[in-house]
């Protein structure tokens, strides 16, 4: 019996023909160990982290920020009270002056009354515009850049020499209503240049914007 035969049931089976080579990308051996598997293609990229100090910006406002702001609005409420009652002040002024003409005809008082209601109406004016600039400062502290930053700083820095002025004068007139409104002026101003001049407050109108 010749197991070299083909056709041979008790032989030994016929030996495969070697696989012919993959086409297209080469094909690896077994993974050695301790050997991280090779891939095919493009490399891949690290993954990004935030930008450098991104963790330092600070993204809610800080608490001395949002004191300013409220300080700001009332000070608007101030102004804004202030120049409609200046208003009426100088109408009413006018008023007199124009009866005491109809009276007593041109003279000096009727003259002066008219001088000053129109003082007391540029005054009004004044307030009435000091109180947009607080409202519009307290409403770009969410958006607002280093101009609405260094703008606060000098409008409570000359908001507390304001105070100072009226402390001066309430001294003088031994007043005390004088001498509240002046630690107030001073207190406000103070507070509002503080938290421009502060690191956080400088952090917080140079974060990113999107």
């Amino acid at each position: 019996m010749s197991f070299g035969e083909p056709n041979n049931p008790y032989g030994p089976p016929p030996q495969q023909p070697p696989a012919p080579p993959n086409y297209g990308y080469p094909q690896q051996g077994p993974a050695q160990p301790g050997v991280p598997p090779q891939g095919y293609g493009y490399p891949q990229q690290p993954a990004y982290g935030a930008y450098p100090g991104a963790n330092m910006m600070p993204q809610t406002m800080p608490g001395l920020m949002m004191t300013a702001r409220v300080l700001l609005y009332i000070v608007a409420a101030v102004q804004v009270l202030g120049g409609v009652f200046a208003i009426f002040g100088a109408a009413t002024l006018n008023d007199a002056s124009n009866a005491g003409e109809d009276t007593f005809g041109s003279n000096g008082f009727s003259d002066m009354g008219h001088a000053g209601a129109g003082v007391i109406l540029v005054v009004a004016l004044l307030f009435l515009g000091l109180a947009g600039l607080s409202i519009t400062l307290g409403v770009k502290f969410s958006r607002g850049g280093q101009g609405i930053r260094i703008t606060t700083m000098i409008y409570g820095i000359l908001g507390s020499l304001f105070g100072v002025l009226i402390l001066i004068g309430a001294a003088n007139a031994n007043s005390s209503a004088a001498l509240v409104w002046a630690l107030l002026w001073i207190g406000f101003g103070g507070i509002m240049a503080a938290a421009m001049i502060t690191p956080s407050g400088a952090a917080w109108f140079n974060r990113p914007r999107y």
